[in-house]
């Protein structure tokens, strides 16, 4: 069913203010409807009823933004105390930008906070302010590395965002695994087969049944190059973050563990360059067959964040009717 985008805002916000405070619950509900505008649905709304329970449940503090400690004039340490990822996130940030304009180049490694959603929406965010911005972060171990045949890496996704001139911007934002868990649980809840290639059952053969493969490993995307992608940003994120990795990362997927992954941001002051024409070189080129039009990173979402914003965000019937449940 289609729901009017202010209308979802309100109401989503409404769910967590019985939770939390009028900040913090914006600040969570605004990262989880640009996923839903851009059209992923994986990183949307569809996490509000389990971040609610998480809050019940106690693995999720939602008056807290961090403990920030400089190790260096330009790496943050941040302890998330457990609060809301996007709080903590965005107050790393704000820490970051406020440095940078000194250091030229400033990091946050974050660890002990929460899941912080679409990568590319705090990215965007800098881009708009003249920043460049590089976004990583871990996961449960869902992926199986090149040759194997358990899931022991993270999707482990990367973002990066710029001013290209002009006020325009570049983002992207991709995950290291080939899909993400949600694709192949929307698979398996509609009974759809999932395309070979995509995923190992529990037993590490290849499977096209999407029931099998949500026991099983989403293979990494690129083969071997995508494995060693994975596995660098694991180790990277993880060592600086000082978080947990593989196979012992909890608390993005439940409702009742700690989350114990990693995130890293990295800010530069910059680029000056205009690089407007060689984006606009690409568009123009001739497509291939099959292909309407070269498409830069990043277009096809901003293109659907703004046909949602006026035409509403279809939602499942019963994920409006717990929203609703949880504003009271």
């Amino acid at each position: 069913m289609i729901i009017d985008l202010e209308t979802l805002r309100k109401t989503s916000v409404s769910a967590l203010l019985n939770l939390t405070g009028p900040d913090h619950a914006a600040q969570q509900i605004d990262l989880l409807l640009d996923a839903d505008l851009r059209g992923i649905s994986s990183h949307g709304v569809l996490r509000l009823p389990r971040i609610a329970q998480r809050i019940r449940n106690g693995v999720t503090d939602p008056s807290q933004t961090g403990c920030h400690n400089w190790r260096g004039e330009g790496f943050l340490q941040v302890d998330g105390k457990r609060g809301l990822g996007p709080v903590v996130a965005n107050a790393a940030i704000a820490a970051l930008e406020d440095r940078v304009r000194r250091t030229g180049v400033a990091m946050a490694a974050i660890a002990n906070s929460n899941h912080i959603g679409m990568l590319g929406y705090y990215c965007e965010a800098a881009a708009k302010k003249g920043l460049t911005m590089i976004a990583l972060s871990t996961s449960e171990a869902l992926v199986h590395p090149w040759g194997g045949r358990r899931a022991m890496i993270g999707t482990n996704p990367v973002a990066i965002g710029l001013p290209v001139g002009g006020g325009d911007i570049f983002m992207m934002d991709t995950a290291t695994g080939l899909v993400s868990m949600g694709e192949i649980h929307d698979h398996a809840n509609r009974s759809v087969p999932i395309p070979e290639g995509w995923a190992l059952d529990g037993e590490g053969r290849p499977t096209t049944d999407a029931e099998a493969a949500k026991s099983g490993a989403i293979a990494p995307f690129g083969g071997p190059k995508g494995y060693a992608f994975g596995l660098a940003f694991e180790l990277l994120v993880s060592s600086l973050a000082g978080a947990a990795i593989g196979r012992a990362v909890t608390g993005t997927l439940d409702d009742d563990t700690i989350c114990n992954k990693g995130d890293v941001f990295i800010l530069a002051d910059g680029p000056v360059a205009d690089m407007r024409p060689y984006l606009d070189a690409i568009r123009s080129e001739t497509p291939a067959e099959g292909f309407d039009r070269v498409l830069i990173p990043g277009e096809r979402g901003r293109a659907s964040r703004k046909i949602r914003a006026a035409a509403g965000i279809d939602l499942p019937e019963t994920l409006w009717k717990d929203i609703r449940n949880l504003a009271g």
